[in-house]
């Protein structure tokens, strides 16, 4: 086996010691903005996460989008499969054949230098309400640039919701997802037809309980419900009901003494 290919799974290997993996595949998970690593395998993800960076690229990569990496920087390595040409018995037609993995040399963001990136340009952290919830349960909340692939997301590995959106209603979607965890079981992996609807009528009833009715997203919100229970081979309705008792359950742990804080609030303003 390459020495180079050797040193990255030992490196992996390793890690199993530390138990930093179990938190790198979490972040591994994550669906990011349109960078060359989105197409890695999971496993160079996580060898990337391991490394302390969310991207690598390599030395043209980088040039490509005006930056150069830093005199003295080390590489890291991730696995890309080595392919050579065959032929069939049968039909006698060249093919490709898996011959083992080659490490092939990126470098971290943080060792680069030049043009800023896209997701540098975050969207700052809004004041949300209840947000004092997901400190008071240990969970970080952090944004990212606006992305056409997800507008939220909660891992719950990692204790961490990261947004790309500044609305309400997508802060309470990943808000409900982590006090599933904390009052109901723990999350089952994917996005499940039922975990996301519970988590999406949690959401839109928390917009109304605190006075952030969001009339404009009830479409939204039903188109959501709507393509969830199609996977599932049920109607929208018949999905709803089988979850109420979640979002009942998610809306008590949560709101707690919340509902009458902002009652509260409303009634000084009105005055």
């Amino acid at each position: 086996m390459n020495n180079k290919v050797q040193m990255v799974l030992h490196s992996i290997l390793e890690k199993f010691k530390t138990g930093d993996v179990p938190k790198a595949i979490a972040y591994a998970m994550f669906p990011v903005v349109g960078i060359p690593s989105d197409k890695w395998s999971s496993m160079n993800k996580m060898i990337m996460f391991l490394s302390g960076t969310i991207d690598a690229r390599g030395i043209r990569q980088w040039n490509k989008v005006g930056r150069s990496v830093k005199p003295g920087s080390n590489a890291i390595y991730i696995l890309v499969p080595y392919f050579v040409k065959g032929k069939r018995r049968i039909e006698d037609d060249e093919n490709e054949i898996l011959k083992g993995f080659l490490a092939k040399p990126v470098f971290r963001v943080e060792d680069t230098e030049g043009e800023p990136l896209e997701y540098d340009k975050l969207i700052p952290l809004p004041e949300l309400p209840l947000l004092e919830k997901a400190k008071e349960w240990g969970i970080t909340v952090s944004t990212i640039s606006p992305c056409r692939k997800f507008r939220g997301v909660y891992v719950s590995d990692v204790k961490e919701i990261v947004i790309a959106s500044p609305e309400e209603m997508v802060f309470f979607h990943e808000l409900s997802h982590a006090a599933y965890e904390l009052c109901i079981g723990k999350l089952k992996p994917g996005q499940r037809w039922d975990q996301e609807i519970t988590a999406e009528l949690s959401a839109q009833a928390l917009c109304h309980l605190i006075g952030k009715a969001m009339d404009k997203a009830l479409g939204n919100t039903y188109r959501y419900i709507e393509g969830y229970a199609a996977e599932a081979g049920i109607k929208p309705i018949t999905a709803c009901l089988q979850v109420i008792h979640d979002v009942e359950t998610i809306l008590n742990f949560i709101l707690d003494k919340e509902v009458n804080r902002h009652v509260e609030r409303s009634i000084k303003r009105a005055a």
